[in-house]
């Protein structure tokens, strides 16, 4: 019983430090001059940029969302020209989704703008490049076992240049 609850305690400390890294590191990429996608759009082609082209399913099945929540997010990025639908290269009927020169432009650009808030994060933690290169390695870790658990491929497509 004493070993389940020092695992409980354990857990329940991660699990707080999960919520704070991320609600410090969403703080820390808020919207300043000149970022210029909202949360969803930057996550989504975030994904999209790092293999093929994917159809509305496999971006659901991906963000373990709805489809029509999906939808929603793909047809806004539409509009605003950050993303296109093409037909499928093997024949399928499913479209599927691309992004655009305008939309990796702004991710990158919107990019530049977190990682300077990820350096003030690291700056305020006072961590040396030693003990952030540790801590991004077992952060790729712990991501790439939950990607593996969740069936997830896109670590494999990028590392493969897809």
């Amino acid at each position: 019983m004493r070993e389940s609850s020092a695992e409980e305690r354990r857990l329940g400390a991660l699990e707080r430090e999960l919520t704070l890294l991320s609600r410090h590191f969403i703080a820390s990429r808020r919207p300043r001059i000149g970022q210029s996608l909202d949360r969803s759009a930057y996550v989504l082609l975030t994904r999209l940029e790092t293999g093929e082209p994917l159809t509305l399913k496999e971006l659901a099945h991906t963000f373990q969302a709805d489809v029509s929540t999906i939808n929603r997010q793909i047809s806004a990025m539409l509009r605003q020209g950050l993303v296109e639908r093409i037909p499928d290269p093997a024949g399928g009927i499913a479209r599927r989704i691309r992004p655009t020169p305008t939309g990796l432009e702004r991710l990158e650009a919107d990019r530049a703008i977190s990682r300077a808030g990820a350096a003030r994060l690291l700056e305020a933690a006072e961590w040396s490049s030693e003990r952030t290169q540790q801590f991004l390695t077992l952060l790729v870790e712990f991501n790439h076992g939950i990607e593996r658990l969740e069936g997830q491929n896109a670590r494999e497509q990028r590392s493969q240049g897809r």
